[in-house]
């Protein structure tokens, strides 16, 4: 509790955003061992699954500076701006490619198949499909964020 105390009394809505993102992949990794039984390392940083740990950092980035500077400040406005690009982003563009990832995935795995060697990719591996974010994990990571951006005290 002092370094949480040290790092809130540092830079409050730093200390916040990085302790929703942080929670965000903690929570990432519970729902995969409990789902499918087993530890995915890359649960821990990787982008994309529930809940949206880019929505959870900035909604907690906003409710932090709105508590902190006022919800009237030009930074309020800043991070509220920032946050709906963030989050529009990961349901959109970022979700979409993962969805041509799977595609191309599956296109090279057929394609390896019949013998066209020429389209592996590098070291055999795959396209990364999980980079985006479906609403509900949007929507879920917002709500983290705002709920730990209030629950956070102010030292």
């Amino acid at each position: 509790m002092p370094l949480l105390r040290a790092a809130l009394s540092w830079n409050f809505v730093l200390a916040t955003a990085i302790c929703a993102s942080l929670l965000a992949q903690l929570i990432k990794v519970l729902l995969n061992l409990f789902i499918f039984h087993r530890f995915i390392a890359e649960r821990m940083w990787g982008a994309g699954g529930m809940p949206s740990s880019h929505s959870a950092t900035v909604c907690a980035m906003v409710v932090a500076t709105g508590r902190y500077c006022g919800v009237n400040s030009p930074i309020f406005a800043i991070a509220a701006v920032l946050s709906i690009i963030v989050m529009y982003d990961a349901m959109g563009v970022r979700y979409e490619t993962g969805e041509q990832a799977k595609v191309l995935n599956r296109m090279f795995t057929e394609w390896m198949d019949q013998g066209f060697e020429q389209f592996q990719l590098p070291h055999g591996k795959k396209l990364k499909e999980m980079v985006g974010h479906t609403p509900i994990e949007v929507v879920t990571g917002a709500a983290l964020g705002i709920v730990l951006g209030f629950a956070m005290p102010m030292v």
